[in-house]
């Protein structure tokens, strides 16, 4: 898979946000609103852990690919770009994870 496959699943996303057009799983989610875009979002998590701990890896890439979509999903409906998260990965790379989640701000 390319950055470009991303970018082109994305694009669709944004083209059926745009356009409101009828049939579309995506405008459906979008229209319900949050709550079950992350309803969406959070079964999706939850079938990787179970593809994963059926040891399943084709399973895996399935369930995996579907949290991605839902991901962006979420990412359109919050007003969140590919480039956004590719920025963010940026600030991150070369960081120990350690150091990272230690240098984030606390939650209140």
């Amino acid at each position: 898979m390319s950055q470009q496959t991303l970018q082109d699943v994305f694009d669709v996303i944004l083209e059926r946000q745009r356009s409101q057009r009828e049939n579309s799983y995506v405008v459906s989610l979008l229209r319900k609103g949050t709550d079950a875009i992350l309803k969406k979002v959070g079964e999706e998590a939850a079938e990787v852990l179970l593809a994963a701990k059926n040891d399943s890896r084709e399973e895996c890439i399935h369930e995996i690919t579907d949290l991605w979509f839902h991901s962006m999903v979420l990412m359109a409906h919050a007003g969140i770009s590919l480039a956004d998260i590719e920025e963010e990965f940026g600030r991150r790379f070369g960081q120990s994870g350690l150091v990272e989640k230690a240098n984030r701000p606390l939650k209140q």
